[in-house]
């Protein structure tokens, strides 16, 4: 896929405590690719990655969710981590920002924890996803199904369940932002 991407533009959204890995490995497939990706957070200068439980690297925020438009990207994807989306989804204005891309009918993918978000965004009614195993009542609860699969693709959703699922999440989201007119 050599610069397949071009033109592209890819929103990441995150804040402290996001499971590095879920951040950086997507995010360097798809710039390698071509596209331009952008961390987009709930607050502006940097945040905190883990390795599990374990504080690592920080990351630079390009634009606050009240700073990126949605219109200008062409997919948007959720890192997990436990905390990450937790804090995330009591932030209504990046819970509309999910909202809208779902609407919008672009590709959102989200690993591990983060389909919280997708929750907290009333979307996952009538749609099937996998995630990490302990959001399954809560994905059940909020009209979905739950599947145990390394990756589901299901309407414009992407979701996978850890870090070892990676090769197959980047896989589709990269199959996903190629596609995107």
């Amino acid at each position: 896929m050599s610069k397949s991407l071009e033109g592209k533009t890819v929103a990441i959204l995150a804040t402290d405590g996001v499971e590095q890995i879920e951040l950086t490995r997507p995010r360097e497939e798809l710039e390698s690719a071509g596209a331009k990706v952008e961390l987009v957070s709930i607050k502006s200068g940097s945040i905190d990655g883990y390795n599990h439980l374990d504080k690592a690297d920080r990351f630079n925020v390009d634009k606050t969710v009240q700073q990126a438009a949605v219109e200008n990207y062409d997919a948007l994807v959720l890192p997990g981590g436990v905390a990450n989306p937790d804090a995330m989804r009591l932030d209504k204005d990046a819970v509309a920002m999910v909202a809208r891309f779902v609407e919008e009918g672009k590709p959102v993918a989200a690993i591990c924890h983060a389909p919280w978000l997708l929750i907290e965004a009333d979307v996952v009614r009538g749609e099937t996803l996998t995630s990490f195993p302990s959001l399954k009542t809560d994905i059940n609860n909020a009209g979905g199904h739950w599947v145990d699969r390394e990756l589901c693709h299901e309407g414009g959703l992407i979701t996978s369940r850890k870090p070892d699922d990676l090769d197959a999440f980047c896989n589709r989201v990269m199959e996903a932002v190629a596609a995107e007119s």
